[in-house]
């Protein structure tokens, strides 16, 4: 249940193949699809996972309220979610510029996931990447333009060091 001024949107972790990671990131992310009900001044999401593993998925939530993000992990096994103090390594900045700028070129695998998501925090609603394909690399790759004087959340999955 979301309260008034708060939306919370859920990403899905997928791991690469060990066979692809030579040439793709370890992790993509996929947001999950919801559906809403309002209650008086509260909203109940329904998140939907369209392609469960046998084991268990990683799950990334976050919920954007007026100027803070609040970030949990979770992990989907059956029916079950279990939500984590202790979140897997997640790095996010928050994105501004004075004037209009490309951001960031980054890879897509075969199936068109790609390891990093950038948010729009006032819509929650992701910011669409310009796809293209790249003549050097032979791989599809996107860029996001990104307005001046507006705030953005990104964050991508990394592997741990330590």
């Amino acid at each position: 249940m979301d309260p008034n001024n708060v939306s919370t949107v859920v990403y899905q972790v997928n791991r690469t193949l060990k066979e692809d990671l030579k040439k793709l990131p370890k992790y993509t992310v996929t947001r999950l699809d919801f559906t809403e009900e309002i209650y008086g001044d509260k909203k109940k999401k329904t998140f939907y996972v369209d392609d469960p593993s046998d084991i268990k998925d990683e799950l990334v939530i976050l919920s954007f309220g007026k100027d803070r993000v609040v970030i949990n992990m979770a992990i989907l096994q059956g029916d079950k979610v279990t939500i984590s103090k202790k979140p897997l390594p997640l790095k996010f900045d928050t994105l501004y510029y004075d004037e209009d700028k490309v951001f960031k070129e980054f890879k897509y695998t075969p199936n068109l996931k790609r390891q990093i998501s950038i948010i729009d925090p006032e819509t929650t609603e992701e910011v669409k990447p310009t796809l293209y394909f790249d003549e050097d690399t032979k791989e599809v790759k996107g860029r996001c333009k990104l307005k001046a004087n507006k705030p953005y959340f990104a964050f991508e999955i990394k592997e741990r060091k330590d």
